[in-house]
């Protein structure tokens, strides 16, 4: 009975040592704010005149699986909105269309301005790299939906459920119903608000 046990017991072992148990994602080189799912490269202090510039920034190139047409310069809170976003909002939104969603076509991210670049106006969340401006999304067989053409168009139903999806992950949304400034582009940025979202 013994000798019996004895075997069993290596043949469970040799048995377990052959099975590979799912590995939870990890971050590693090229992983920005300690997320797998956020590409890109750590910068650090961004310094800026004024008040502007960002601490903890990163350069953003990916998101999630789908690109960003140029590097995001933003900081980790604002990164881990866009992949919320992402996630539950772009891909499942975009679904198959044009193949799915493989790019975000980024028209703004950090800039020492103020909000819509008028003079006497406010800093605008952009010059604390709390703010990121989107005008497409790429799809996989080269098409782009593009606010400037699908809002009223082509894809009006899937970008306005976009728009409506980036409320809650982001504390100011907005879109080509807001005012003249963002007809052809999203704002999003991370912006807190006593009252909630700001999503127009």
């Amino acid at each position: 009975m013994i000798r019996l046990a004895l075997v069993l017991t290596a043949v469970l072992a040799a048995t377990s040592c052959g099975r590979k148990e799912p590995q939870p994602a990890e971050a590693g080189p090229g992983n920005v704010c300690g997320d797998p799912n956020l590409w890109g490269q750590d910068i650090g202090v961004v310094e800026g005149a004024g008040a502007c510039g960002i601490e903890g920034a990163i350069r953003l190139t990916e998101v999630s699986g789908v690109q960003l047409s140029t590097p995001a310069q933003i900081d980790c809170g604002t990164a881990l909105a866009l992949k919320t976003w992402v996630e539950t909002g772009v891909k499942p939104i975009v679904g198959d269309t044009g193949g799915g969603a493989t790019s975000l076509r980024v028209v703004a991210h950090y800039a020492c301005r103020s909000r819509n670049n008028l003079s006497g106006a406010r800093l605008s969340e952009h010059s604390f790299g709390r703010a990121i401006d989107i005008a497409g999304i790429g799809l996989a067989d080269g098409t782009e939906m593009t606010l400037l053409t699908g809002w009223n168009g082509q894809y009006a139903t899937q970008l306005r459920q976009l728009w409506q999806a980036a409320c809650g992950p982001f504390g100011t949304v907005l879109g080509p119903n807001s005012d003249r400034f963002h007809q052809d582009h999203f704002h999003f940025d991370t912006a807190s608000y006593r009252s909630g979202s700001y999503c127009r």
